[in-house]
């Protein structure tokens, strides 16, 4: 919601004003941030863990998958990345491959790309397709004798070069993995808390009827303070509690966070920001698809609100990635004083997730830069 929003301020210091502490004291706050949050999730996840990071918010998904599992094998997908702590370094292929190289109970399956994937816009169920990529590497997991103790994904993958999920794809995974025993989780850290617009968690983008088992979220929660926070069911929280090793968190969820929390969801209702990201984000991607059919260096326009990515090709037809031109674009956009990165396995996708206050008019800055930047690239190069 921007830099120092005025509620989030206002309600950050009269907390700390009046008390702050950590969870070993009860607090009316978490409880309710946790009803609030709740109203905003399916039923059946309903027991919450506050925890500091997003980072910290996935590594305990895993301890979770894996106690209730009592298998500790992992799918994650190809250029996945889910944090900086070493768990998570383990199921990040981003981030492994450059390091010691995978484990042995992590396993990856092919990134669900329409764009330059295995399975691309042309086929007739793509949803389908990677699915089945996914149950025929459970079944090879199966052949070493090893068992799943889950799936592991971002609702929409960021990293990986803001990925929309081809739909069906998670409910049919969640089939797949539950029969293998395993559970789906759900990484919103990026997609949380109505960046898409059309609904508030990205997992909800896959159909009514899909449900994950864990869910982490992240840095949307806070505006920039250290709050994130996994939820579960009961079932899947029950077998956690059963080991008997009592789960704590010196700050997660402590009076001042939860206060933040409260008024985050508060400025999300009242200034409609889900709205302004579904508004706002069709309006960029427009002008952008627009650009689209200027600039042959563009090759895809894809993303859902204010998640948006641009892929930049040396050409349309080999879709051979421009990572030189993603470079220079962030480098001469930085000069403008728009910031923005880059994104997928050849740095080639140029990000769009800006704050959800994100207006019409700074959509048309930031395209107009665009426009003006790959123009005078073209001209140079002709």
């Amino acid at each position: 919601m921007g830099h120092c929003h005025p509620s989030l301020t206002k309600a950050a210091a009269e907390q700390m004003d009046l008390l702050n502490t950590n969870t070993r004291f009860l607090h009316d706050n978490i409880v309710l941030y946790a009803d609030r949050l709740a109203h905003t999730l399916p039923q059946k996840l309903c027991v919450f863990y506050f925890v500091n990071s997003g980072s910290e918010a996935n590594d305990l998904a895993l301890r979770l998958a894996q106690q209730y599992t009592q298998n500790e094998d992992v799918v994650v997908l190809d250029h996945a990345y889910h944090g900086h702590l070493k768990s998570l370094i383990d199921i990040s292929p981003y981030k492994f491959r450059k390091l010691t190289g995978q484990k042995e109970w992590v396993h990856v399956a092919p990134l669900p790309d329409t764009y330059r994937g295995i399975y691309r816009e042309n086929h007739p169920n793509p949803g389908q397709a990677y699915a089945d990529t996914v149950k025929d590497l459970i079944e090879e997991v199966h052949r070493k004798g090893r068992k799943i103790s889950a799936f592991f994904a971002e609702s929409l993958p960021s990293v990986g070069g803001q990925i929309i999920l081809p739909h069906g794809y998670s409910a049919k995974v969640a089939e797949y993995v539950h029969s293998a025993g395993g559970v789906f989780v759900a990484d919103e850290v990026q997609t949380g808390f109505g960046r898409l617009g059309s609904h508030f968690w990205g997992f909800q983008q896959q159909g009514p009827d899909f449900c994950p088992d864990i869910v982490t979220m992240g840095k949307p929660m806070g505006n920039g303070h250290p709050l994130s926070c996994v939820v579960t069911t009961a079932e899947i929280a029950g077998a956690f509690t059963a080991n008997g090793v009592e789960y704590f968190n010196t700050f997660g969820g402590n009076p001042v966070s939860c206060a933040i929390g409260l008024a985050v969801l508060d400025v999300i209702e009242k200034e409609d920001l889900r709205g302004n990201a579904k508004r706002v984000g069709a309006y960029l991607k427009d002008l952008l698809t627009q650009l689209q059919t200027r600039h042959h260096m563009i090759g895809d326009v894809r993303g859902l609100g204010l998640f948006v990515g641009l892929e930049l090709v040396t050409d349309r037809e080999t879709r051979t990635p421009a990572t030189e031109t993603a470079a220079f674009l962030v480098k001469r956009l930085k000069e403008d004083k728009i910031v923005v990165s880059t994104d997928g396995p050849w740095e080639n996708v140029l990000k769009f997730k800006p704050p959800m206050c994100f207006s019409m008019e700074d959509v048309d800055l930031v395209v107009q830069c665009i426009d003006r930047l790959l123009t005078d690239m073209e001209a140079s190069h002709s």
